[in-house]
């Protein structure tokens, strides 16, 4: 990051994670910082935010008094490195703190998924979601092709780089889990390194969720950001399994929004809650109606333009 602004860069684009890193460069170099975060970052009355200590429950002054914390504590995770950067970029310790401060900012999500909330500073936007190219030339893998042609639409069931180690107690929840459900599965191997046995059940490497989401009967993940948005996205309905960080918001934004059943925190994994969670997921024809109306919304976005029209002229000056 420092290096690319040390190199002339015309602007910042800064995740939420990094932000006061983002910002010292931006500060020591004279250059404009966008933030463009994938989870709500600004405190506000109407929902608490990602990693709040509390969520239960909460009235609007609390709702705000949740989300100052997650900033501050998020800050803090930051200032020894902060202090760092400073020092070597040769920015005064002792100089404010944001002279240059990151905005305009844009949130990569659906509106419809998390409705901008109104008490947000008026260069706080909810610009709609951004997909990651597919890989050139990429095809399925021939044994994916042939499963999904074998029978009715499998279940997805992946953790993303969550759980690492975990793959053997896993894997077994897993088949236990689907043989209960009585559904046909896709589990992907992911940091867990879960595996897969049986004629219903394949295990695969990374696949592109654009390609393979909308093939199957519904998803079941971590409920990380990007995972969410690509179920919302193809239109099937989710079991979320939140772990830790923003996947608790994410699990609960779909229970909500009534494209899944409530959510199974992973901590509270059993091969009985997950078949039945799956049960209930496709039993229910209410989840797979609304997810597809969500994904017919979410496909008339353009989640980049406003992002892209900011910095046409950052990027030109």
């Amino acid at each position: 990051m420092a290096e690319a602004a040390a190199g002339g860069a015309d602007l910042l684009l800064t995740a939420f994670g990094p932000a006061p890193l983002s910002r010292t460069a931006g500060e020591a170099f004279g250059i404009p910082v966008i933030g463009t975060y994938l989870v709500p970052a600004f405190a506000t009355g109407q929902f608490p935010l990602p990693n709040a200590r509390s969520t239960d429950g909460l009235g609007p002054e609390d709702n705000l008094a949740a989300g100052r914390d997650v900033l501050r504590r998020a800050e803090g995770v930051f200032a020894g490195a902060v202090a760092r950067l400073r020092a070597r970029l040769g920015v005064p310790a002792g100089a404010p703190s944001a002279p240059v401060d990151i905005r305009p900012v844009f949130h990569g999500f659906s509106p419809l998924v998390v409705p901008r909330p109104e008490d947000w500073p008026a260069w706080v936007e909810v610009a709609g979601y951004w997909w990651p190219a597919r890989p050139d030339g990429w095809q399925p893998p021939v044994e994916l092709v042939d499963f999904l042609q074998a029978g009715p639409p499998p279940v997805f069931i992946g953790f993303g780089s969550m759980a690492a180690g975990q793959g053997e107690r896993l894997s077994k929840l897993v088949a236990a889990a689907v043989k209960r459900a009585g559904v046909r599965a896709v589990v992907q191997a992911g940091w867990a390194d879960l595996n897969g046995c049986g004629a219903d059940v394949l295990a695969i490497g990374d696949v592109p969720h654009d390609w393979l989401f909308p093939r199957t009967a519904a998803v079941v993940h971590h409920a990380g950001a990007g995972t969410t948005a690509a179920g919302l996205r193809a239109g099937v309905p989710a079991v979320p399994v939140p772990v830790m960080a923003d996947q608790p918001f994410w699990a609960s934004r779909l229970y909500e929004l009534g494209v899944a059943p409530r959510p199974v925190p992973f901590q509270d994994l059993t091969a009985e809650a997950l078949g039945d969670a799956i049960t209930a997921c496709l039993s229910e024809p209410a989840h797979r109606r609304r997810a597809a109306e969500l994904a017919r919304g979410i496909a008339a976005e353009d989640g980049t333009a406003s992002l892209l029209a900011h910095i046409g002229p950052e990027s030109a000056g």
